[in-house]
């Protein structure tokens, strides 16, 4: 197996685009790779173009109905089907919209292919973690689901055991959906509480069908949680779920609007806290599936200061190659920033709160604190199932 990660990338990914007063703005994407390369980290990894999804790939998980809808509305965006969840205020159509989605989706497959057949140890997509799309329907800027169709394509090739680790403050809601009666792919979904986000689902009594009970955990966290709360959280859940299952391949989604400034949600999670929690899924790959490992990115909409700086940083750990969270950003990428979007770039790699520092759940829980309140509603519904001790 070639230690050397495969960061996955193809200029035409910035086509996916909703147009200019859509928060999920394509530049996010063009600056991340544009940081990855300032940073000298694209000469540590093997840059892979992957092809597009095709349509038998695609019906891993799509209903052919709906990739057909999506193909009409690609080819005529005013004619979109909303009862598709296209020409939506969420997933509005656009010329081209087929392709630019179906590229995504065949970056994350060809990660995930290149790390079952050894080809590498660790790929990237940033440009992927797409995980609202439904098999029959686009929801929350999510057209194609690229991480169920990775997790699809790795089980076609005869993994027996896929774990996926949802880091956004959103609930996977779509890859959840897609494997709900599949006890051979275990998902974990680490978000704000449904009742103050989209898309409202994950509960932490979402814990899989019939035949595949406890195969779903969902953590969620009340709005306004800090560092401290969100990292103590992850590290009370996914180790122990994760050493139970022992996956084969982990899939990761690295979600950025977790974060303080990002303007859709209610999170208060610093970068750094972001990549101490890429930190611990590279160890965690390592530790339970064999070093295999696909990170893809997903949400993020404080497109300058925080999605750039947070997919370098999972670029670095998955090349082997962290940045110190004190590295100064290059000034030509500052200039880039200001050229493309005529805001200031941030200065350093930091939020200035490394290291991060929490309370591991070993060290007794609070039951008057609301996060350890998700955290034991968590454990409570879902490890029970598994065996293992609430």
């Amino acid at each position: 197996m070639s230690g050397r990660a495969q960061l996955m990338w193809d200029e035409a990914v910035t086509g996916y685009d909703f147009g200019p007063e859509h928060p999920m703005d394509p530049v996010r994407l063009a600056l991340t790779r544009s940081l990855v390369g300032a940073l000298g980290l694209d000469r540590e990894v093997e840059v892979v173009a992957a092809r597009s999804a095709g349509e038998s790939t695609l019906r891993l998980v799509h209903r052919q109905d709906y990739v057909d809808a999506v193909k009409a509305a690609s080819a005529e965006p005013g004619a979109a089907d909303a009862s598709y969840g296209l020409g939506t205020v969420d997933d509005p159509a656009f010329a081209g919209m087929h392709e630019a989605s179906a590229l995504i989706a065949g970056q994350s497959v060809g990660a995930a292919e290149a790390v079952w057949r050894g080809n590498a140890l660790h790929a990237v997509n940033f440009t992927g973690g797409l995980h609202h799309a439904m098999p029959g329907a686009a929801s929350g800027f999510c057209v194609y689901n690229d991480a169920a169709l990775a997790i699809a394509r790795l089980l076609e090739l005869g993994a027996e055991r896929v774990a996926y680790v949802d880091v956004d403050v959103h609930h996977g809601d779509g890859v959840q959906a897609a494997f709900w009666e599949d006890p051979r792919v275990l998902t974990v979904s680490l978000h704000e509480h449904p009742s103050t986000l989209f898309p409202q689902t994950g509960w932490p009594e979402e814990t899989g069908a019939d035949g595949a009970e406890g195969t779903a955990v969902n953590v969620a966290l009340p709005a306004g949680t800090g560092d401290a709360g969100w990292v103590r959280a992850f590290h009370a859940v996914v180790p122990e779920v994760l050493a139970d299952f022992r996956p084969q391949v982990l899939v990761t989604q690295h979600g950025a609007d977790t974060h303080f400034e990002d303007p859709l949600a209610h999170l208060a999670v610093s970068l750094d806290a972001q990549r101490a929690v890429q930190v611990a899924c590279h160890e965690f790959a390592h530790e339970y599936a064999g070093g295999r490992w696909v990170a893809l990115g997903g949400g993020g909409y404080a497109v300058v200061d925080v999605v750039p700086r947070s997919w370098a940083h999972l670029v670095g750990i998955a090349a082997g190659r962290p940045v110190e969270p004190e590295t100064v950003i290059p000034e030509g990428w500052r200039q880039e920033v200001f050229a493309r979007t005529r805001q200031l770039g941030p200065m350093r790699m930091t939020d200035g709160r490394w290291p991060v520092s929490w309370a591991g759940w070993e060290s007794g829980y609070d039951p008057a604190d609301r996060v350890d309140q998700a955290v034991r509603a968590a454990r409570r519904a879902a490890f029970p199932l598994r065996g293992l001790l609430a």
